[in-house]
């Protein structure tokens, strides 16, 4: 037996030992995990699970940074400043066709994109009469075109309502103008009056209601889109191949805060008060949202693919990308059919 075999195998025996003393010592050591998410409830589940202490149980040591849209947390994602991706799928998708190597391994929440819209709109368009002529009525009662704000293009929020207002009610282009801005600054601008209509997501919802009964709900998620895919957790490329154990320990919190908020909402409130109260909505506000219809929580990214993929080639259709991007490949389901057999076991 050679003395350089010999010197590795007393080497890897010193790692091996170290490792296992440190277990038995409860001194797991962190690994620092950059996530990106949206100010939505549908990414509460992220926050459950940090809150409930899961992901550092599992030797997790994550940072979340908050962005206005998912095409930004794609662009911090580009750049390499965020591990972990919580927000829309479809800017993932798109983020992949550019080089952007994001894999869809949770989702969290589907149909939470609602269109709301202020008084002078909200009666035409819940009266029963039918949103083109609605838009048509207004222009031709004010001269311009009714303002209506979203996210940018390649969200989910700009591709759902584009799909409402042509697909669904062939609206002419020229009664709306689609004006795109962030989450928060698309919430304001309802709230101020600045636009007619907005697209927005829980906790907004339940918020704008609150200060301003005027402002109605008028196409909920499965209206704007059918079987409307939302939120979910994507994990770069290089950091899942390095991280399997990590990817694996953050989908099982995900599952078990996705399962948390749907038995018990109360005990999740609190979370979700820290990362979207900010001390300025109230628990109730959050309480309601957390009730509200416009937010399903589901952890099977699975069944989110068939919905995924009509989103996508209707992008396609509005010139957000040359070619539909592929759902093969955005998709690795592996890691939460792990933690299913994992609960199925508890």
């Amino acid at each position: 037996m050679s003395s350089r075999f010999i010197r590795w195998a007393i080497l890897l025996f010193a790692l091996f030992a170290a490792s296992g003393a440190a277990v038995a010592q409860g001194q797991v050591q962190s690994l620092p995990v950059r996530i990106g998410a949206i100010p939505v409830l549908g990414a509460a589940p992220l926050f459950v699970a940090e809150r409930e202490g899961w992901l550092g149980a599992g030797g997790l040591k994550p940072t979340v940074t908050l962005f206005d849209s998912g095409p930004n947390a794609v662009q911090a994602a580009a750049s390499g400043t965020v591990d972990v991706y919580v927000a829309g799928i479809t800017p993932v998708a798109i983020g992949r066709t550019r080089g952007v190597d994001l894999r869809v391994v949770a989702a969290t929440a589907i149909g939470e994109n609602v269109l709301v819209a202020g008084a002078k709109l909200a009666g035409p368009l819940t009266d029963g009469t039918a949103p083109a002529a609605a838009f048509r009525r207004f222009r031709e009662e004010t001269g311009r075109p009714a303002k209506i704000a979203t996210q940018p293009p390649g969200s989910i929020p700009y591709t759902n309502l584009s799909y409402w207002l042509r697909e669904v009610h062939k609206v002419d282009p020229a009664d709306v103008q689609i004006l795109t801005l962030g989450i928060d600054a698309a919430q304001q601008a309802i709230l101020a009056g600045a636009v007619e209509a907005a697209t927005v997501r829980e906790p907004g919802l339940s918020i704008i209601r609150e200060r301003n009964p005027q402002i109605r709900l008028v196409a909920g998620g499965n209206e704007l889109f059918p079987g409307q895919p939302g939120t979910v957790v994507a994990v770069r490329g290089a950091f899942l191949e390095q991280n399997p154990a990590a990817v694996r320990t953050l989908v099982s919190a995900i599952v078990r805060a996705v399962d948390l908020i749907k038995r018990e909402p109360e005990r999740a409130l609190p979370a979700v008060e820290a990362a979207l109260g900010k001390g300025i909505v109230t628990a109730a506000t959050l309480r309601n949202a957390l009730a509200s219809p416009a937010t399903q929580y589901v952890a099977d990214p699975r069944t989110i693919v068939a919905a995924t993929g009509a989103m996508l080639a209707f992008q396609t259709k509005l010139g957000i990308s040359e070619q539909t991007p592929p759902t093969e490949g955005l998709f690795d389901p592996r890691f939460f059919e792990a933690a299913q057999a994992e609960a199925s076991a508890r």
